[in-house]
């Protein structure tokens, strides 16, 4: 059966949904088409800054966070701790927050809420469906697509003028329209630990306490996300050598210790809780994310958008979300990369160039820079859009020739 949609979003998590919500909101008829039945599992750290609900278009879904962390607590392989405040303003007391805080949610919670909001004002949900082609002509694209779990027989066809991609790092969009072929991946692997915080152990284990370790592993950094009930454990390597990328079996176990002396470090106990790798697409840069005509956009992984600093991705995820829709809507579809890189390529590209240095020489930066007082301060800021790192670079650049004319 073959239906018409102005819009086929495909893929269900921060980016399309919010995409597909933000049309709907414009008026416009939208399908969203996502893989796996809902809720479903999404490998994640699930942080992003507070300042993430100025873009959702239908607001924070109640209940969906889960903790708000205030500090986070710096070491260096494991040691050397030095636990810092998103924000000194608020750091005095403990039950005041802050427009800094990075608020934790369960991402198979957190984006099935966010389909619901879509579903509510209109848009066609289909769960459970596996696009398997799309066909792009001058009037619009049409996509096929098969129930999860059977043959690759086609049972859903849908035509719209325009389609999002939102399937993430590997999905079928981006291939099958030949864009984003030039990538950079970095690799995180993680667990979901249940956790009791009457058990903690660590004075520093806390609900409102994330943990970032910068030496355990080359050219990333091993983290604990705090949730409600449980602790997101895990590792990423953001910047890997030629070996680490020639070899993912080694990469998978360097990763893998990490996560297992984060436990040791804390007296938890992680057998038998499964480990979940995955990709994380790099900004690479200004590149093509849409069509020439428009007619397909990319958002989300699916366009690139994670982080190259700190890795993050949900917050730009929604973002471009948001911009897709409204260039779709005003019938700009066709500018919609100009628009995105407005919005981005600045901040991620500076953003670039800070990592390069971080990660090459990320001792000197654990003693020099993060044991600073407002360096913590400084990080959420720059998470949550206050700062750009155009506006770091510059004094950071400054700091950096005093310390090597000192020689410290």
């Amino acid at each position: 059966m073959s239906l018409n949609y102005d819009l086929i979003v495909c893929g269900g998590g921060p980016s399309g949904a919010t995409a597909a919500l933000k049309a709907a909101q414009a008026g416009l008829r939208v399908a969203l088409i996502e893989k796996q039945r809902l809720p479903r599992h999404k490998p994640c750290g699930g942080g992003m800054p507070l300042r993430v609900g100025q873009w959702l278009p239908g607001g924070i879904p109640e209940g969906v966070v889960e903790t708000s962390v205030r500090h986070l607590y710096h070491t260096w392989k494991f040691q050397e701790g030095y636990l810092g405040a998103v924000s000194r303003h608020s750091s005095s007391g403990e039950a005041q927050g802050s427009s800094l805080d990075l608020w934790m949610v369960q991402r198979p919670q957190f984006d099935n809420a966010l389909v619901r909001q879509a579903a509510a004002v209109g848009v066609t949900v289909h769960d459970g469906l596996v696009v398997r082609s799309l066909q792009v002509d001058d009037h619009g694209v049409t996509v096929q697509a098969s129930e999860l779990g059977t043959s690759r027989e086609t049972t859903w066809k849908g035509r719209s003028r325009h389609v999002i991609g939102a399937d993430g790092a590997n999905g079928i969009v981006a291939k099958a329209v030949n864009l984003r072929s030039r990538r950079r991946l970095a690799f995180a692997l993680e667990t979901e630990l249940p956790h009791d915080w009457n058990d903690s152990r660590h004075p520093y284990l806390r609900p409102d306490i994330a943990h970032l370790d910068y030496g355990a592993v080359s050219r990333g950094y091993g983290w604990i996300f705090p949730k409600g009930d449980s602790l997101n454990i895990g590792a990423g390597v953001f910047y890997p050598s030629r070996a680490q990328q020639g070899n993912l079996r080694r990469l998978r176990q360097d990763l893998e210790q990490v996560i297992q002396e984060y436990c040791s470090q804390f007296h938890l106990n992680p057998q038998g809780h499964r480990l979940y790798a995955h990709p994380l697409p790099l900004w690479q840069g200004r590149e093509p994310r849409q069509t020439p005509k428009g007619h397909v956009l990319l958002v989300g992984d699916a366009a690139g958008l994670v982080n190259p600093f700190f890795g993050d991705g949900i917050l730009h995820g929604i973002k471009s979300g948001v911009i897709a829709a409204e260039a779709i809507a005003s019938g700009q579809a066709h500018h919609y990369s100009r628009h995105l890189h407005q919005e981005v390529a600045l901040n991620f590209n500076g953003a670039r160039l800070l990592a390069g240095f971080f990660y090459r020489f990320p001792h000197w930066c654990f003693t020099r820079i993060i044991h600073r007082p407002q360096a913590t301060e400084v990080a959420a800021r720059l998470l949550a859009g206050d700062l750009t790192y155009a506006q770091v670079s510059g004094p950071l650049a400054a700091y950096i020739g005093r310390m090597i004319i000192r020689g410290a």
